[in-house]
């Protein structure tokens, strides 16, 4: 025996405007707020295609390597690149540069 699918009748079908869909959803679930910049999301997007599931480790520790070294502008385009990947991570990394100032 066969199993058919039909579609349902025309009085069923229940059919939202796209209008009516971005007035009951006016932003993305998904969507947290302060979103990386292009140039960093593409980076990190790179970066994500270079090391797989340890790009945001890999990413950390260039941050940390970074501000060892004293180079602010290197460290945090890598803070910027690992918040990118793994927001919690990113938030955890001290800087050496402002740490050791203090």
């Amino acid at each position: 025996m066969s199993i058919r699918f039909a579609a349902p009748p025309a009085a069923c079908r229940v059919r939202m405007t796209p209008a009516r869909v971005q007035a009951c959803h006016p932003v993305a679930a998904n969507d947290n707020g302060g979103s990386p910049g292009n140039s960093h999301l593409s980076a990190a997007l790179r970066h994500f295609a270079r090391h797989g599931i340890a790009a945001a480790l890999h990413a950390r520790e260039q941050a940390i390597a970074a501000g060892r070294a004293g180079d602010r502008q290197t460290f945090e385009w890598w803070l910027e690149v690992c918040r990118a990947l793994d927001r919690r991570m990113a938030r955890a990394i001290v800087s050496p540069i402002t740490s050791s100032a203090g």
